[in-house]
């Protein structure tokens, strides 16, 4: 499930950019950051996750296990390889073609971060921000505090984006509808997929061991 989950998020940012209606609020800061500093994507990505962690490892290891190395050390090469071959594929996706690219983009990526999560082998170093604020901390529900973390991240990658040189109607690409709709409603939808599908999925597993027990 862990494994499953996150290389479902690689690909699904890999078809929001496809889409160019906006990436998930998180790859919407990596964008901003990636044209402020010119290196390759999936070496910035671990860069900038391997901060986070220090976050995580301060005030509360729980969330650090095998999925959170699998993600900082593989998402960003997936995606990176994932988009060239996609672009290879489709190289220019008509509007209908991205539509479809977005609805599957949100879709994949909020189920793929339910069943890492529920797995619980460890989640992102982003992830893991909001987890501990609401777990840890108390703060409030996970999907309201997640959707705080994504509004930051959409602004702080927009700004970084424009500072460096990005051009003000290209913006709508790392920062548009999709990036809207997956700031306000993914956690939500991962709260949802997670108790509908990821949940059930793992106490399946669980009886079937259990019986074979």
């Amino acid at each position: 499930m862990s494994v499953i989950g996150v290389l479902s998020g690689a690909i699904s940012v890999a078809i929001f950019k496809m889409a160019a209606f906006g990436v998930d609020p998180f790859q919407s800061f990596m964008s901003g950051i990636d044209k402020l500093i010119p290196i390759s994507f999936g070496t910035l990505y671990v860069i900038v996750n391997a901060v986070l962690l220090t976050f995580s490892l301060i005030f509360d290891r729980h969330y650090i296990g095998i999925a959170t190395f699998i993600n900082l050390f593989l998402l960003g090469y997936v995606t990176e390889y994932s988009y060239k071959f996609l672009s290879w594929l489709i190289p220019e996706p008509n509007l209908i073609l991205r539509v479809i690219f977005l609805i599957i983009g949100i879709v994949i990526i909020c189920i793929g971060a339910s069943i890492y999560i529920t797995a619980d082998l460890g989640v992102s170093t982003y992830d893991a921000v909001a987890l501990i604020m609401a777990n840890k901390w108390k703060i409030g529900k996970f999907k309201f505090i997640r959707v705080c973390t994504d509004l930051c991240c959409v602004i702080l990658g927009v700004a970084m984006f424009l500072i460096s040189g990005g051009e003000l109607k290209a913006v709508p690409t790392i920062a548009g509808i999709g990036t809207i709709i997956t700031a306000f409603f993914m956690g939500p939808l991962i709260d949802f997929f997670s108790k509908h599908i990821a949940q059930k999925i793992l106490g399946e597993e669980s009886r079937e061991k259990a019986d074979a027990d």
